[in-house]
C-alpha cells in the first residue's frame, strides 16, 4: 500500500481534485481538497472472504484510498462477508443504510434487475477495456446511476478482475454431450446459458465453492482466474482446468454507495469517493494481469493441474444462447432494454476498431514474434 506521503505527491489526488472540477492542479489546490473533508466513519460490506487475494484486497484497497485522498478525515471499516451481513444481503445492507458502501459484483444482483448484469459482465460481451470504455464515455455509468437510484445507492466501477476463464471440472469435457446434465457454479446470465445448453447451473458465495466441489454437490465450477483459483484450492478438487472462458470476458466490480450518504457528501468528499474508486479500479486489472500469469505456471507445474481448451461445439452452443438469453434479458423492462442498447452499441464499436488495432497485433506478434 502507498504511504500517504507519496499519495500527496502523485496523480491520485489530482485525480480526484479533476472529478471535483478543480481547475487548480497545483499542491496548493490539493492541500485544500484534503482539508474540506469533514470527519466520519464509513461502513463498508463485501461479497467477498476476509482478506482474499485481488477480491477482498481490492475493497480495503479502495477503503485505504479514501482514508488517504482525505487526510484521513474520512475513514472506512472493511467487513467481509459474514461479518456483518452475507454476500448477497450486502446490496440490501447499503440500499436500507445499514452500510454506507459495498464492494461486489453488480451481477449478483439480477433479482433485483436484469440490468444490473451488463454492469458486471455479460456472455460473449466486453472485455475489460472496453467495458471501462462503455462506463466511462459510452453512456454506461449514466444508465447505471439511473438503475441503481431505483434502489437507494449511486455507484461506481471499483476493479476488474480481467478475462475469466472457463472453469474447473472434475472430468474432461469432449463435446457438448458431455457437458448435459452437469451442476455447475455459475452466476449471472452465463449461468442461465449453461441452463439452455444442457447444465445445472448454481449460484454460491465464493466462500461457499470449495465446500460444494468437494462434497459433490457441484460437478464444476468457474470464480475467477489462476490467482483466485489458486487461493481457494480448486485443483485439489477438479484437475481439469478450462479456457477461454465465455461467460465473463472482463468482469467489472462495483462499489455502491448508499444515495442518502452519497447526497450527504460535499463536492470535495464526493470527489474522493469518485476517484478511490477509478484508481483502484485501474490497479486491479493491472495486479490480476501480472498475478494470474504467474500463478497459471504454479497450477501446472507444482500441482499438475492440465488446460484444456472447451470444445468448439460447446462454444458455439453457448454462443447461440447467448444471444437468446441477452435479448429476452433486454425485454424484461423499459431501462434493461435501453442498457441493453447501449451495451450493444459501444461493443459494436469497439469490436470493429479492436479488429484492426488490439486483434490484429496480437495475432501478428504470435505468428511471427517470440521471446
Amino acid at each position: 500500500m502507498m504511504k500517504r506521503r507519496q499519495l500527496l505527491t502523485g496523480g491520485a489526488l489530482g485525480a480526484a481534485g479533476l472529478a471535483a472540477g478543480c481547475e487548480c492542479g497545483a499542491p496548493a489546490g490539493l492541500e485544500t481538497i484534503r482539508g474540506a473533508a469533514r470527519q466520519r466513519e464509513l461502513k463498508m460490506v463485501t461479497t467477498w472472504p476476509k482478506d482474499f487475494p485481488g477480491l477482498g484486497t481490492m475493497a480495503e484497497r479502495t477503503a485505504q484510498f479514501i482514508s488517504d485522498l482525505s487526510g484521513g478525515a474520512m475513514t472506512v471499516k472493511v467487513f467481509a462477508a459474514g461479518e456483518l451481513v452475507s454476500a448477497f444481503e450486502s446490496f440490501d445492507a447499503v440500499s436500507d443504510g445499514a452500510a454506507d458502501l459495498y464492494h461486489g459484483a453488480e451481477y449478483y444482483w439480477v433479482g433485483k434487475s436484469p440490468g444490473f448484469a451488463f454492469f458486471t459482465a455479460v456472455p460473449f460481451g466486453m472485455t475489460a477495456v472496453e467495458t471501462m470504455a462503455w462506463t466511462e464515455f459510452g453512456g454506461g455509468q449514466e444508465l447505471w446511476d439511473e438503475l441503481s437510484a431505483q434502489f437507494n445507492i449511486k455507484p461506481f466501477a471499483g476493479g476488474n478482475s480481467g478475462h475469466q476463464l472457463a472453469g474447473w471440472y472434475k472430468r474432461e469435457i469432449n463435446s457438448l454431450e458431455d457437458l448435459r446434465g452437469l451442476k455447475i457454479r455459475m452466476p449471472g446470465l452465463g449461468g442461465e446459458v449453461l441452463r439452455r445448453i444442457g447444465a445445472s447451473a448454481v449460484a454460491l458465495a465464493g466462500g461457499e465453492i470449495y465446500q460444494a466441489l468437494q462434497s459433490g454437490a457441484i460437478d464444476a465450477t468457474e470464480w475467477v482466474g489462476p490467482w483466485n483459483d489458486l487461493a481457494f484450492g480448486f485443483y485439489q478438487e477438479a484437475k481439469y482446468y478450462y479456457w477461454p472462458g465465455f461467460h465473463e470476458p472482463g468482469a467489472q466490480l462495483g462499489v455502491g454507495v448508499n444515495l442518502d450518504v452519497w447526497n450527504s457528501f460535499n463536492d470535495t468528499e464526493q470527489a474522493i469517493i469518485r476517484g478511490s474508486c477509478q484508481w483502484a479500479n485501474n490497479l486491479s486489472l493491472a495486479e490480476y494481469t501480472a498475478n494470474n500469469a504467474t500463478y497459471l505456471d504454479q497450477l501446472i507445474e507444482e500441482h499438475g493441474v492440465q488446460l484444456r481448451q472447451m470444445p468448439d461445439d460447446v462454444m458455439a452452443a453457448a454462443a447461440s444462447a447467448a444471444k437468446t438469453v441477452l435479448d429476452e434479458t433486454a425485454a424484461h423492462d423499459e431501462l434493461t432494454g435501453r442498457i441493453y442498447e447501449s451495451f450493444r452499441a459501444s461493443l459494436a464499436a469497439s469490436v470493429a476498431w479492436g479488429r484492426i488495432s488490439d486483434e490484429a497485433y496480437m495475432a501478428a506478434r504470435r505468428k511471427t514474434f517470440s521471446l
